[in-house]
């Protein structure tokens, strides 16, 4: 009967020696290097700063037309308050912004 007592306690003891091991410090293979962030294009590429003068005009289709058509952008999108979009930058789209009033507010490339 008395084995019995002290095999709880040995094995125990040996779980617990084996938790104070250190961590296995062999040096293993260098890891590999991330590859450098995507760069945003510079400037103007959809034609924003060409539209600038349309911010404050009520907006409609054909004012909306007028502004892409004007931009030079690849494409545009109109954003209303509280409208879900994509949050992918494009920098050759046109994101024209209006307040609650339907009112032009910001005109942005993205």
């Amino acid at each position: 009967m008395r084995e019995r007592c002290w095999y709880p306690l040995g094995l125990g003891l040996a779980l617990l020696l084996a938790g104070c091991a250190g961590p296995n410090t062999a040096p293993g293979p260098e890891p590999e290097r991330a590859p450098p962030p995507p760069r945003v294009a510079d400037g103007d590429a959809c034609g924003a700063e060409r539209v600038q003068d349309h911010i404050g005009r009520a907006h409609d289709a054909a004012l909306g037309e007028a502004i892409r058509a004007e931009s030079g952008a690849a494409s545009m999108r109109v954003v209303r308050p509280g409208e879900a979009v994509t949050l992918d930058y494009r920098a050759d789209r046109l994101n024209v912004r209006l307040d609650a009033d339907g009112i032009i507010a910001e005109i942005v490339c993205g």
